[in-house]
């Protein structure tokens, strides 16, 4: 399948910049605060690393998926957090500093993680003999250059010059959503022949994924005892993926355009989700509980 030098060059780059921007947010503060209290950190994580994938792969094995998209399906659930998710818990009046820190540690473990967790998908769904596997060594080389460095250079300035970081972090974020949109429009025209059908396979499945996150994150949270901020903020983490790792895994790694469109359809639907997270965290969490 052909390439456009956007998915090709311009989104790697992006998303290196894009992760620079998550990393301006991020300071060794942050972990240490949540060290001394490491329980919801460690819930999150599970949540993300563990619950969601699993989610994932219940959705492809109950529903009628082609295999494109189950395949695609799991690489958006294998995806960690993102920038927009601590945006959201800040918005929401959740624990920031534990949406930064699940973030941080889900896309650290990602590099690891996304590679196993898609090639049992495409074993699955294509089977052996079809001869499509995932490059482990390479992915998780990858996802090293394009993920972890840039985010420790991002915690590097925010170290080294805080007013240059708190300037760049908004124009920065506005960015990846620029990028997601530009993704999104690519993609769209690429598979414009037959868009529809897969919109309406993938649609449901990613609702679905969505709604499932986050009460299981509401869930995990009320079950472990965490309070409502701690309960708010693994809620997002789990139910706002970065899913432009997603597409950048589809395209860039898989060459396939139909894996992204699970990725492309959260990437805009999880908006909506967040958008009533937020009202729900501002009605439930008192002012002075921040």
């Amino acid at each position: 399948m052909e390439h456009s030098a956007f998915i090709s060059i311009g989104l790697p780059v992006s998303l290196f910049i894009i992760m620079i921007g998550m990393g301006l947010g991020l300071t060794a503060g942050d972990f240490a605060k949540e060290a001394r209290h490491p329980r919801a950190a460690i819930v999150g994580s599970l949540g993300q690393l563990v619950v969601i994938p699993a989610l994932g792969f219940l959705l492809i094995w109950s529903l009628d998926l082609s295999p494109a998209i189950a395949v695609g399906l799991v690489i958006l659930a294998a995806c960690p957090g993102g920038a927009t998710s601590n945006v959201i818990t800040y918005l929401a009046k959740g624990n920031v500093a534990l949406s930064i820190v699940v973030t941080a540690i889900a896309s650290i473990a990602t590099i690891m993680t996304l590679p196993l967790l898609v090639n049992l998908a495409l074993g699955w769904q294509l089977g052996q003999s079809a001869n499509v596997t995932m490059p482990v060594v390479d992915t998780i080389a990858m996802l090293v250059i394009i993920v972890l460095l840039p985010t420790g250079i991002g915690m590097l300035i925010r170290a080294k010059a805080p007013e240059l970081a708190s300037r760049a972090e908004k124009p920065i974020n506005g960015f990846g959503a620029i990028v997601l949109v530009v993704l999104v429009v690519i993609i769209s025209y690429g598979l414009r022949d037959h868009l529809v059908s897969l919109l309406i396979q993938a649609g449901p499945a990613c609702l679905l994924l969505n709604t499932l996150g986050l009460a299981a994150g509401l869930y995990l949270g009320r079950l472990t005892g965490l309070a409502k901020e701690d309960q708010l903020a693994i809620a997002v983490e789990l139910g706002i993926k970065n899913s432009t790792i997603g597409i950048l895994v589809a395209t860039t790694i898989l060459g396939s355009q139909e894996m992204a469109i699970p990725s492309m359809v959260y990437g805009l639907s999880m908006y909506l989700f967040g958008g009533a997270l937020v009202a729900f965290g501002r009605s439930a969490i008192p002012a002075k509980a921040i």
